[in-house]
């Protein structure tokens, strides 16, 4: 089981939400990319119309690629694997799930949230991942 906890540099238990683009804007299944406070965030809109947002950026890899994964599942999970060595993520939470052989790098992920059709993100602050069992 992984645990998570809203983590937040002002101290303040809620992100500062940013509109990025219209929830019809994102392709069901497909990752988009948006850039918020000099980060470049991948999207990706579910087919029960889930959003979530990680870091566009392949720690694997190094490339700014995420966007262009490709999106499944595991078991109730959804994931995206990396275009670049495949590696794969829970969108949820952004732990690896699956490193291909290499230890564990996770992403960072933002909340999100649709309000009126807009898609907001919350920034100033992120889930990380504090704890993981097997």
């Amino acid at each position: 089981m992984t645990l998570l906890d809203f983590v937040s540099p002002s101290g303040q238990d809620e992100p500062t939400w940013q509109r990025v683009c219209r929830l019809d804007d994102l392709g069901a299944e497909r990752g988009s990319v948006a850039l918020l406070n000099g980060q470049q965030v991948a999207l990706f809109r579910l087919l029960d119309g889930e959003v979530y947002a990680v870091q566009q950026l392949d720690p694997y890899s190094g490339a700014y690629v995420m966007s262009r994964g490709i999106v499944g599942s595991r078991g109730d999970a959804p994931t995206v694997a990396s275009p670049m060595y495949k590696q794969v993520f829970d969108l949820r939470n952004g732990f690896c799930l699956d490193p291909m052989g290499k230890e564990p790098v996770h992403l960072q992920t933002w909340p999100v949230r649709v309000s009126d059709g807009d898609v907001l993100v919350g920034t100033g602050s992120m889930l990380l991942t504090v704890e993981s069992a097997a």
